[in-house]
């Protein structure tokens, strides 16, 4: 059986698995269509709502507050969602939003660092591995994709796309996309150079380091614009790397940032 401190308010409507690996704080509240898998750890004065599913082995800390209506305006009730994958860890006064209109789905991969004061509104996708430091900030329908760093104090408006592998500077302000692999900083942000540093530490070659130096010279040293520099993408050889980046800009909703 789960640990339960007996100050807990647990809805009878909540899925809770049975298993002891699960513990849930003092003072903890988990409502109705809540479900908590096996391996979670749900800190103190944790408040947890709406119709959130939370994956194995995440980590709650204290004052989080998890699966609430969205603050969007447009809302108008009805049934919206918050999907958590596994092994993430949220820290201290997190706040989570789920979706706006009726089915939408706010959605969070595995093994994501969310650290204190983090907010995640409505609509929000973020993949796998992502580190989102101190009182960072998404509006709604951001995308931030795999391995991605978002540094503290940093505002990403919305519909926004952070790109695999890059790292963005705290206190940066995001109002346009954020292409892969690059380093980013600014008010707005803009890309200074790839994230050489990250690549490294996430086993990428030399030689695809280069390869990616290579792309982001043709994006943003050779002197076209962004539909120039696309072709030029095209007539090199399809790498991994250079099917991803056109993709991505081919999708961007607020046009990349240069």
């Amino acid at each position: 059986m789960a640990k339960i401190h007996p100050t807990a308010i647990i809805s009878k409507n909540a899925l809770i698995e049975e298993d002891d690996s699960i513990e849930i704080g003092p003072y903890a509240i988990i409502e109705e269509n809540v479900a908590i898998r096996k391996g979670c750890k749900i800190g103190p004065n944790v408040h947890i709502h709406g119709y959130t599913d939370i994956g194995r082995g995440c980590k709650i800390f204290t004052g989080a507050v998890i699966g609430s209506t969205t603050q969007d305006l447009k809302y108008r009730g009805g049934k919206t969602y918050l999907k958590i994958g596994e092994e993430n860890t949220i820290r201290e006064f997190v706040t989570i939003n789920t979706g706006t209109a009726e089915g939408d789905t706010t959605s969070i991969g595995n093994n994501n660092l969310i650290m204190a004061y983090v907010h995640i509104a409505h609509n929000c996708t973020i993949g796998n591995n992502v580190v989102m430091a101190n009182a960072s900030t998404l509006a709604g329908y951001v995308i931030v994709d795999d391995f991605a760093i978002i540094g503290g104090l940093v505002g990403i408006h919305q519909f926004c796309r952070i790109g695999s592998y890059s790292i963005i500077g705290g206190c940066s302000k995001i109002t346009k996309d954020i292409i892969p692999f690059v380093v980013a900083d600014g008010h707005p942000a803009i890309p200074y150079g790839i994230n050489k540093i990250g690549l490294k530490r996430r086993n990428f070659s030399s030689e695809k380091i280069a390869h990616i130096e290579d792309i982001y010279k043709v994006l943003f040293r050779s002197g076209l614009n962004v539909s120039e520099a696309m072709k030029e993408l095209e007539n090199m050889q399809r790498t991994e790397e250079i099917a991803y980046l056109i993709d991505f800009i081919k999708s961007s909703k607020r046009g990349i940032a240069r």
